[in-house]
């Protein structure tokens, strides 16, 4: 099945200019719509073939962005496959511009993607991800936002965060209003295998209810580019003494589906 979305989605970008690209074909509305998408892109590490939405969702797998842009977007176009970073562009069935783009594992590699998306006229993002559970209430498959973001990161250090970073005020009431849960403070790390519990006790101390690797930095940088940023996580793992529990597939699926639905919501508002 992925094959085949590929193939397709790829065909379609090579026989299907993209429709800023046509001769006389480009419109108010498109360039209110879509950030231009030149022969030449500015960006390295994103070659996009189709037009780049100013509202993004930022999810880290590849194969959770196909199965998002199945899900969200009425005709999903493969924007780009550079370097493993599958990204869909297209309409919502309400009509709404969207790009959903996989940014990898970990800040560095997500830091890249956000900064060239910012260079293609991205203005909102929301990371859509995974965590692993610090509080014993959180149940796996359960959905929660992001408040702000403890910066045990090597991203966020970089550029200068020492405490706790947050997500834009708008764009996160939005997401809380539409995902219909708990607001959280989150835990990122550059870590996701566990080889000493003093970090995860440190970051319980301070209050944090779940951990992650993306999040800290994408606020970090979100601030410095202009991109409004927030963050929606379904739990997948949580802590039974010192073992890692994680969710199964079938559950986070239909989970990781509530949660792009509520996103694409908030960007809605």
């Amino acid at each position: 099945m992925a094959a085949k979305v590929r193939s397709i989605a790829e065909r379609n970008a090579s026989e299907t200019p993209p429709r800023s690209s046509r001769p006389g074909s480009v419109t108010t509305a498109d360039s209110v719509a879509f950030a231009a998408v030149t022969a030449e892109p500015s960006s390295i590490h994103l070659e996009p073939s189709q037009p780049i939405a100013p509202d993004v969702l930022l999810p880290g797998d590849p194969g959770r962005a196909m199965a998002l842009a199945q899900q969200l977007l009425a005709k999903p176009l493969m924007s780009n496959h550079s370097r493993g970073l599958w990204g869909y562009s297209g309409e919502t069935r309400e009509g709404m511009p969207l790009t959903i783009q996989s940014t990898g594992m970990g800040g560095p590699s997500a830091a890249i993607v956000l900064h060239e998306l910012a260079e293609l006229g991205v203005r909102r993002a929301i990371r859509v991800g995974t965590c692993a559970a610090l509080e014993g209430s959180l149940e796996l498959g359960e959905l929660v936002v992001a408040e702000a973001a403890l910066p045990g990161d090597g991203v966020s250090r970089a550029l200068g965060q020492q405490g706790p970073v947050e997500p834009d005020p708008a764009l996160h009431s939005s997401l809380e209003r539409a995902a219909a849960c708990r607001p959280v403070l989150i835990a990122s790390t550059d870590l996701f295998h566990e080889y000493d519990e003093a970090p995860r006790e440190g970051w319980i101390r301070a209050g944090a209810a779940v951990v992650e690797m993306e999040c800290a930095p994408l606020f970090t940088l979100g601030r410095r580019l202009g991109v409004a940023l927030a963050c929606a996580l379904i739990v997948s793992d949580v802590f039974a003494g010192a073992e890692r529990v994680r969710i199964e597939p079938e559950a986070l699926g239909r989970s990781v589906q509530r949660m792009g639905a509520a996103a694409a919501a908030a960007l809605a508002f």
